[in-house]
């Protein structure tokens, strides 16, 4: 697949992306919208279409969307607005895309099938695991990690980190040593007091797995994720490139939008959130995952014990955490699944506890509660109205 190479780009958007969490997935408010008390019909398919296209047309609001429906083997799509503006080129589900923070349900994949084959256990700490690791950290266990109640500083707030990542967003980061930017500071909070989101969970959960199986993090995801989930156009990549074809990533305040698909290297993500991958994958991949099909029924138990907590951004309806997968409560019902962003990029993927049923929502701007958080609510609002499209009965 070829390669597409960044053009420069200018001090002042660095700036504003920096200001607005430039890197991996910034945090937010753990915002959760009211659930309806009313039920209300699901939506029609022109309804659909219709709430995107306002959404592409919303200030601020993304130059594309799309969104995978699939429901007992049937697969809807449903687009707005272009995958590229310089060439007006529509959205398609095979354009590769950056993934965000949807990419904490992958490791927690790999975690979890470890779990189930006994090379991991949840209750392992990472002293037991990474002796090397801060003495102040070691009895953080492997379940924390997954649903972020360790209480491990967040890297990507740290002040050298952010200075690196604005003189060069295309710094070639040590992935491995992410960690080592907050490794002289103290936990936040005791172990499992709190649910606090923090990308460097994600980042201890792949050093843990590879730890556990002397395997490099990308060769784990290819063996027990993409193979058994046949997903064919996804990878976790070190540089800043996105192959073709692909949804372009823009920010779009202030006007006029600008491409910033390549702006950012995605070594400084690593496991948080480097992740390519395109639409139909992501279907698959959520299917597999909220499913169960990776692990047994007992570690799909362990998965499911939710606590409060919100995605970041926060996704439709109201959210509660279990280990790197949310519950979204909606009017309609219940879907498990992950949302992230990242410059240029929003994303949610969910499916129905059985799998049967999945969405996949990606639209091409950053959209979060710092950046805007109006557009948010409006972007959670037509996502629950997608997936109580999802849920109806046929014919309805």
């Amino acid at each position: 697949m070829p390669l597409r190479s960044a053009p420069a780009r200018s001090l002042p958007l660095r700036s504003r992306l920096r200001a607005s969490c430039a890197v991996a997935v910034c945090v937010t408010a753990l915002s959760q919208a009211p659930m309806s008390a009313a039920a209300t019909p699901a939506p029609r398919d022109t309804d659909l279409q219709a709430q995107i296209e306002q959404l592409v047309h919303a200030p601020g609001g993304p130059p594309g969307v799309i969104a995978v429906l699939r429901r007992d083997g049937n697969t809807r799509v449903v687009k707005a607005g272009v995958a590229d503006l310089a060439t007006g080129r529509r959205p398609s589900p095979d354009d590769h895309m950056r993934i965000a923070s949807t990419a904490k349900a992958f490791s927690g994949a790999v975690a979890l099938t470890l779990v189930d084959r006994h090379a991991l256990r949840l209750n392992e700490t990472l002293g037991q695991r990474l002796p090397r690791m801060p003495r102040a950290w070691h009895q953080v266990t492997l379940r924390q990690l997954l649903n972020h109640t360790s209480g491990l500083p967040d890297f990507t707030d740290d002040a050298e980190f952010q200075s690196i990542v604005a003189a060069d967003p295309h710094h070639h980061f040590d992935s491995r040593r992410l960690l080592d930017f907050v490794a002289d500071q103290p936990l936040n909070f005791r172990p499992g007091s709190e649910y606090r989101y923090s990308n460097s969970d994600n980042i201890a959960i792949a050093l843990m797995a590879e730890a556990a199986t002397g395997t490099p993090y990308e060769q784990l995801l290819r063996s027990l994720v993409y193979r058994p989930l046949d997903l064919r156009n996804t990878s976790l990549p070190q540089g800043y490139r996105i192959p073709e074809p692909y949804l372009h990533g823009y920010d779009v305040t202030p006007p006029p939008p600008e491409d910033v698909s390549e702006l950012l290297g995605v070594s400084g993500s690593w496991a948080s959130g480097g992740i390519i991958s395109t639409p139909t994958d992501m279907t698959r991949f959520i299917r597999g995952y909220a499913g169960g099909a990776l692990y047994g029924k007992n570690v799909v138990r362990e998965q499911r014990r939710w606590i409060a907590g919100a995605s970041e951004p926060a996704g439709p309806g109201h959210n509660s955490v279990g280990l790197a997968l949310f519950r979204y409560a909606t009017r309609c019902g219940v879907v498990l699944g992950h949302t992230g962003n990242f410059p240029g990029y929003t994303q949610l993927i969910a499916a129905t506890p059985d799998g049967r049923r999945s969405l996949t929502f990606s639209v091409t701007t950053q959209i979060n509660e710092p950046i805007d958080p109006d557009l948010l609510g409006r972007l959670r609002a037509v996502q629950e109205n997608f997936v109580c499209a999802l849920l109806s009965r046929p014919g309805r």
